[in-house]
C-alpha cells in the first residue's frame, strides 16, 4: 500500500511538471494602427509602414489566372482577412500560422487565399499568389500558411509554416520584387514593413 501511494505521488508530480513545462506564454497579440487587437475573420488593410509604398491588391502577371499579390502605390489596397490555424481563436498573434485572403470576388475560378508559388526560374523568385486552400493544415496545404512577426516599430509578413514537421520548404520574409508586371510580393531578404488598419 505504501509503495503504491509513493508511486501515485511520483506519477502525479512528474505529469504536472511535464504539463507546466509544455505550457508557455501565448505569443504576443498583433495590434492595428489604432492600438487595438487584430481580430480573426475581420477585414483589415495591410498598409505600408513607409509612406512611399502602397497597399495590396491582386493583378495578372503574365497568366490571366490565378491573380498574384501586388503592391499598388498611391492606393490603400483591398481589405484582407486573417484566419489562424486554430479556427476557434478570435485574435491574431505573432508567429502563428495564418490563412490570408481577399474577401472579394474575382473573374478567376481560384480562391483568393494566399499561397507561395513554386520557384520561378526566369526570375529566381518565389511569388505570393492566390488560389490557395483554406484551412486543412498539413503537407498538402503547406504553401498556404503565412505568419506575422514584429519588425522594428511595425510588423512583417513571413513564410515559414509550422503546419507540417516533415515538409521541406524555404523560410523567408515577404518583400517586394519589381519587374515589368509591377511590384509583386515574393520571398525576400528585405521585408515589406507593414501595419494593419481596420477596414
Amino acid at each position: 500500500m505504501k509503495m503504491t501511494l509513493v508511486t501515485l505521488v511520483l506519477i502525479v508530480a512528474l505529469s504536472t511538471k511535464a504539463l507546466l513545462g509544455a505550457a508557455g506564454p501565448a505569443p504576443e497579440q498583433v495590434l492595428d494602427t489604432s492600438g487595438k487587437i487584430v481580430r480573426a475573420r475581420s477585414s483589415y488593410y495591410i498598409v505600408p509602414a513607409s509612406p512611399d509604398l502602397g497597399g495590396l491588391d491582386m493583378a495578372t502577371t503574365g497568366a490571366d489566372c490565378p491573380l498574384d499579390v501586388v503592391v499598388v502605390d498611391g492606393y490603400q489596397g483591398q481589405p484582407l482577412i486573417f484566419t489562424p490555424v486554430n479556427f476557434n481563436k478570435g485574435v491574431i498573434r505573432v508567429s502563428t500560422d495564418l490563412n490570408i485572403y481577399f474577401p472579394v470576388a474575382t473573374s478567376c475560378p481560384q480562391t483568393t487565399v494566399w499561397k507561395l508559388k513554386d520557384y520561378d526560374y526566369s526570375t529566381s523568385q518565389r511569388f505570393v499568389t492566390t488560389g490557395g486552400d483554406f484551412g486543412n493544415p498539413g503537407s498538402q496545404t503547406v504553401a498556404n500558411w503565412f505568419k506575422i512577426e514584429k519588425y522594428e516599430d511595425a510588423y512583417k509578413l513571413v513564410y515559414c509554416p509550422s503546419v507540417c514537421n516533415d515538409c521541406s520548404y524555404p523560410c523567408g520574409d515577404i518583400g517586394i520584387y519589381q519587374d515589368e508586371y509591377g511590384k509583386r510580393l515574393a520571398l525576400s531578404s528585405e521585408p515589406y514593413k507593414v501595419k494593419f488598419q481596420r477596414a
